[in-house]
């Protein structure tokens, strides 16, 4: 396979990237500016409080279990194609979200949404993999677009505020068909044609149904334990289900003719510790955009608008450190002490959230951790992206890059499921212990509630810092790259800053 590769040598590639952000913050995005909606779409259209989970669900169900669909298809039918496709898709999808005038359409519209997410989200970072092969540019590239996955749940929850405070809950599906037309012309024009030569693989139809299956039953699973409870036959069928299917998924893989996901991309150490980090990381960072969210609005009494711009000073340090990280310290150190320290700085914000209170403010309180999260996350995130995709195959970009989505999907799933069970076990032990309720017992069960998710949080970092400085290799070990030829290996090893003693 080859590709024109004008853009490998001239300055438009550097729009390839603004275009590939895009479709990235889109679909990132749609994971949390739904949420602050929720309440005006749930009045305007007279859905139950137990149908409204659903609004977020089908998104997740549909975009978790399709996302190593979507990357396949992105590498066997062409990148510019799937991307376009995607875009379209998203935009429609988000339009019909946005002019439902019924609960079953908008929960149709946001699996749609899920559909076109899981062909989007993978290609745009398989296009970002395959366009910047410079090092030192990728590096760059890497470090935009990781700052963008990573702040992209705190941006949707700035946008949900202003949307539906100043116009209305609609326009938290409509805006993304704005973005998806700045993204579509952009797709045109600057991304390249894949040329392929040779014949064109099979898709892996048994593999398939295989992942999607078992993906699909871990997610439906840890969300209904969020809601259900962990003791449900429903939560535990599912989740069992989703076992049995992911083993017999590895098995086949090892014996397919043309895998779905070559085992040795996932096998590969450095890469296995990069799609756990980005696991991990996604889990932790769960109770920072939800728990923090509660607490700003609730306890302190923010409003949307308010709480969104809260989070403004966390992306900034999210962005500034993942332009540090991938221009200066990745290449210098690795992310065997990149990443790691990363997490630890996550553990270290969290730890500080756990002194919150009713009494306590804004800027001496909340700030400080908020801001040392947000480095921690623009440290883990563009190193751990980078490091998923290095030395793969061209031919498998796309699922490689599926990994990761499938990655930061699953943990946000586990963290969901995880972290809404411990806070309201402990608030409901902590009403109980405080007989008889009042206000401000309330309140201050509410607050052990959050605080309980933090602990959690924290450890979800720790267990990180531990596993990412013991599996990533060293930066002289190098890349076992089973699915790359030798010749590119050694281009590989001798010239990216990632390998380079």
């Amino acid at each position: 396979m080859s590709d024109t590769s004008t853009l490998a040598t001239d300055g438009r590639r550097w729009i390839t990237l603004v275009v590939v952000g895009l479709a990235q913050l889109m679909v990132v995005l749609d994971a949390t500016v739904v949420n602050i909606a929720l309440p005006s779409a749930q009045a305007d259209l007279g859905f139950s409080d137990g149908q409204r989970q659903w609004v977020i669900t089908a998104y997740s169900l549909a975009f978790a279990s399709l996302l190593l669909l979507g990357g396949r298809l992105s590498d066997l039918v062409g990148r510019k194609r799937t991307f376009v496709i995607g875009l379209i898709g998203f935009a429609i999808a988000s339009a019909l979200g946005g002019a439902a005038g019924s609960f079953e359409l908008l929960v149709a519209a946001r699996a749609l949404q899920g559909v076109f997410g899981a062909l989007l989200a993978p290609t745009a970072l398989a296009v970002l993999t395959t366009t910047f092969t410079v090092p030192k540019e990728r590096a760059r590239a890497f470090g935009v677009f990781g700052a963008i996955a990573g702040a992209g749940g705190a941006v949707g929850l700035l946008l949900g505020g202003v949307l539906t405070e100043t116009l209305d809950w609609r326009w938290n599906l409509y805006i993304n068909v704005f973005i998806a037309a700045f993204a579509l012309v952009g797709a045109f024009v600057f991304i390249p044609r894949i040329t392929r030569t040779g014949p064109r693989p099979s898709l892996d139809v048994p593999g398939t149904l295989l992942v999607s299956g078992a993906l699909f039953g871990l997610v439906y699973g840890f969300s209904n334990a969020e809601t259900g409870g962990w003791e449900t036959p429903l939560t535990w069928g599912m989740l069992a289900s989703a076992v049995v299917l992911l083993t017999a998924f590895v098995a086949w893989q090892a014996r397919a003719a043309h895998p779905l996901l070559p085992l040795s991309i996932v096998l590969d150490r450095n890469r296995g510790a990069a799609y756990l980090s980005v696991l991990i990381a996604g889990a932790g960072m769960f109770g920072i955009f939800l728990f923090v969210t509660y607490y700003l609005q609730l306890t302190l009494g923010y409003s949307p608008i308010q709480t969104g711009l809260s989070f403004l000073p966390m992306i900034g340090m999210l962005v500034l450190a993942a332009q540090l990280g991938t221009n200066l310290f990745v290449p210098r150190f690795g992310p065997k002490l990149m990443v790691p320290i990363g997490m630890t700085l996550g553990a270290t914000g969290m730890f500080f959230l756990t002194f919150l209170d009713a009494s306590s403010s804004y800027a001496a309180n909340v700030l400080p951790p908020l801001m040392i999260v947000g480095f921690a996350m623009g440290t883990i995130m563009p190193a751990s992206m980078q490091t998923a995709t290095l030395g793969v195959d061209r031919q498998f970009a796309g699922v490689a890059s599926a990994m990761v989505n499938t990655s930061q999907q699953v943990g946000g799933s586990i963290g969901t499921a995880l972290l809404n069970t411990l806070a309201a076990t402990a608030a409901a032990d902590y009403l109980a212990a405080h007989a008889p309720v009042t206000e401000a017992v309330g309140v201050q069960a509410a607050i052990t509630s959050y605080s309980t998710t933090y602990w959690w949080g924290a450890g979800f970092f720790a267990l990180g810092a531990v596993l990412s400085a013991l599996l990533f290799r060293r930066r002289g070990d190098g890349l076992s790259l089973a699915t790359t030829p030798p010749a590119q290996v050694q281009t590989e090893r001798t010239a990216d800053p990632l390998l380079v003693p």
